[in-house]
């Protein structure tokens, strides 16, 4: 029997008085796409930054690929092999579509910089081999972008800024992916087209895991095989998203059903 990728037992966590995650359960297999939504505040992101090692679990386990990763730095479970974007862009502007996405690459950038002067060879094919891959990755989501790799990010639509976003996070080759709001700000054809790009790269990576969180309920019918609800930090529900959906729990906390 196939075991999870990612399992989170019993996950608590605390701000002062207020309780952001409540003995959260949540498990998700190689392969799979999990939706996790629910109302603002519910403790979505709070999740994902407690899996990824920027918040400290005050009680529970998170176990991945086998390992307890509970109490592991944003580092180690970086190079444990889970990758994530954000609600926020954090693309640095100035720089170009090929160094933001370098920078998701770090784990593999090992030569400092005494070996890149002497080593000029080696570091070219570091060099040439990373361009590649970069491109690779963005000819996916908008092959245009191919020619623009040394053009600042900042010139480009909220669309591509969030694709180069998930370039960077795809680029370390990870095998959870966790996708934070990747629609935000962006229209509803950008969304359906960026939609589209997730799932071409899911078809492509067999065996990656992706949890996205997302408001647009369209976008959670459609691209997940189970949700996962949250709201005032618990699980009211799981399973898939009609299911979900018709469940009258989640219809009072996210639908707005009174």
């Amino acid at each position: 029997m196939t075991k999870p990728l990612l399992e989170a037992s019993g996950l608590v966590r605390r701000f002062g008085g207020v309780v952001a995650l409540d003995h959260v359960e949540l498990a998700a297999m190689p392969d799979e796409i999990v939706g996790l939504i629910g109302p603002n505040g519910s403790g979505k992101t709070t999740f994902f930054n407690v899996v990824t090692g920027i918040y400290g679990a005050d009680e529970g386990r998170i176990i991945f690929d086998g390992n307890d990763i509970t109490r592991s730095s944003s580092r180690a479970v970086y190079h444990a092999g889970i990758s994530r974007t954000f609600q926020r862009s954090r693309l640095s502007l100035p720089l170009s579509i090929f160094d933001n996405i370098m920078i998701g690459n770090h784990k593999r950038l090992t030569q400092g910089i005494w070996f890149n002067l002497m080593r000029r060879a080696s570091f070219k094919d570091e060099f040439e081999a990373n361009y590649r891959a970069a491109c690779g990755l963005v000819e996916v989501f908008e092959p245009k972008l191919v020619k623009r790799m040394f053009e600042p990010v900042a010139g480009l639509p909220m669309i591509d800024r969030r694709r180069i976003e998930i370039c960077r996070a795809l680029i370390s080759q990870p095998k959870l992916l966790l996708l934070d709001e990747p629609s935000a700000g962006m229209t509803h054809e950008e969304t359906k087209a960026l939609m589209d790009d997730i799932l071409l790269i899911r078809g492509r990576n067999p065996g990656l895991t992706i949890i996205i969180v997302e408001h647009e309920m369209g976008v959670i019918e459609r691209i997940t095989d189970r949700c996962v609800v949250l709201n005032f930090g618990r699980k009211i529900a799981e399973g898939p998203y009609r299911q979900v959906a018709g469940d009258r729990q989640v219809q009072e906390a996210y639908l707005g059903v009174a």
